[in-house]
């Protein structure tokens, strides 16, 4: 087997690279990527440099990693500006460092990529192949964000330092429908929900669910104005944009969800939001006005409807957010590996990392006393 260092996604075959997909993961998909690097959203400007890994076996590609080398931590909802601050004051660069994830995107996949039946041969060269290249690029560290479970395991048995955090996703326990959810509800959290939802209805707001065949290039330039708004108001970066958009509509589409408000026949507000074949996930929000409850209705409880109708059984809606355990979203583990090439920053690190994991433990036990649903399903 050989290993090669691609600088872009481009270099390698869609169809090779999405070959070694789960579950049609949308953001690991090439033509995420791809599409990403093609409009602008990572490079140089955002700090974000491709450097995709690629395992061949002669000319069949067996294993691949999406990996950047990072000049900030901006876009990656795992957050160590701690640990820069500390390299920093004992006159160390924490940059760059390499970082597998997708960029803004804090979503938990799989970040070592084969076939199942590789995997014993395979990620042992990914992992050993992302180590050398933070040693020789003088990178400061290796940094995968958000792994699937099984393979954050894997890492930690490679002694990778452990991080975890929350995040609140959505479970479907075989909902018939929306009321049927609303059922298992407590009534006070029920009663909420629908008050919600009434909020909207007579606001006189009326709700889309587009795909990427039914959208056109007005909805994704209405879309893309929102989403610029967003960032505008909050004073952050738009990294995407409507050509981003557009491309992933059309390369993806049944892969997008774009739950698009109207009121009084303009376009005010909408919701993107992705799909595997097994999940939701919510990405993208923006609006023109302010309507009580439309955010909560278009982000959330949209999402939730269409996992029931669509037989989804997990919905995430995005990082943070302790308002979604009112909506019927619980709170759930994440996780992220990292390794350090100077040992002593390493032992630090790891003893943080302990608190921070007990301290993280802690927090999920008191969240889930303020569970949204009936203790007894049978009440």
């Amino acid at each position: 087997m050989r290993v090669l260092i691609h600088t872009q996604i481009s270099e390698i075959q869609a169809s090779d690279w999405n070959g070694l997909l789960r579950d049609r993961h949308p953001f690991l998909r090439h033509e995420f990527l791809q599409a990403m690097e093609q409009h602008g959203c990572v490079g140089e400007h955002f700090g974000w440099l491709p450097r995709h890994i690629a395992v061949y076996d002669e000319d069949e590609l067996v294993g691949a990693m999406p990996l950047y080398e990072k000049h900030n931590s901006y876009g990656e909802f795992v957050f160590d500006h701690a640990w820069a601050d500390a390299y920093q004051r004992a006159g160390r660069s924490y940059f760059p460092k390499l970082v597998s994830a997708v960029p803004y995107t804090p979503v938990t996949g799989a970040r070592l990529l084969c076939r199942p039946e590789q995997q014993e041969g395979v990620l042992p060269l990914l992992l050993s192949a992302a180590l050398q290249l933070t040693e020789e690029s003088g990178a400061s560290g290796f940094h995968c964000l958000f792994p699937c479970r099984e393979q954050h395991r894997f890492l930690e048995h490679r002694q990778l330092l452990s991080r975890q955090d929350c995040q609140f996703h959505w479970r479907n326990e075989g909902y018939r429908d929306f009321d049927d959810f609303l059922a298992r509800m407590s009534s006070k959290r029920r009663k909420n929900i629908l008050r919600e939802r009434r909020k909207v209805r007579d606001s006189g707001v009326t709700l889309r669910r587009l795909d990427g065949y039914t959208a056109g290039d007005r909805e994704w330039q209405l879309f893309a104005r929102f989403y610029d708004r967003i960032f505008q108001q909050k004073w952050g970066m738009a990294t995407f944009n409507y050509p981003f958009f557009r491309q992933v509509a059309r390369e993806m589409p049944d892969q997008v969800l774009l739950v698009l408000a109207e009121l009084a026949g303009q376009t005010i507000a909408g919701a993107l939001m992705y799909r595997s074949d097994t999940r939701l996930y919510g990405r993208h929000w923006g609006s023109l006005q302010r309507v009580d409850s439309l955010h909560f209705e278009a982000c959330y409880y949209q999402g939730i409807e269409y996992c029931i109708e669509q037989g989804l059984k997990i919905f995430e809606p995005g990082a943070q957010g302790e308002h979604k355990i009112a909506r019927g979203f619980l709170p759930t583990l994440t996780r992220s590996s990292h390794w350090l090439t100077d040992s002593r920053f390493g032992a630090a690190i790891s003893e943080y990392l302990e608190q921070e994991r007990a301290a993280v433990v802690d927090y999920m036990e008191q969240l889930r006393l303020t569970t949204p649903y009936k203790r007894d399903p049978q009440q």
